[in-house]
């Protein structure tokens, strides 16, 4: 029986067979979902699906979009806000 953290359906089970001729069952986490834009809820196209330990270990650029609120907004929400913020100003 597993230890009790892998009996819940939040691991992934990859089954194995090892050098030793075993079979044995891997655990790994699950990949996140993906992020998505505070508006329109649309997933943003920019930002890789890693965990956070993970995701500390990529480059900066790498992780988001060069723009503006790139890991908040989608571009055409972005482009939307902007264009508000100017006329309302």
């Amino acid at each position: 029986m597993p230890r009790p953290g892998y009996r819940s359906k939040k691991m992934k089970r990859i089954k194995k067979k090892t050098p030793g001729n075993k079979n044995t069952t891997h655990y790994w986490r699950k990949k996140p979902k993906r992020a998505h834009c505070a508006i329109c809820k649309k997933p943003l196209q920019s930002i890789p699906r890693l965990r956070p330990t993970d995701m500390k270990n990529t480059q900066k650029t790498s992780r988001r979009a060069t723009r503006l609120e790139s890991g908040r907004y989608c571009a055409s929400c972005l482009q939307m806000l902007i264009k508000e913020s100017i006329y309302n100003s």
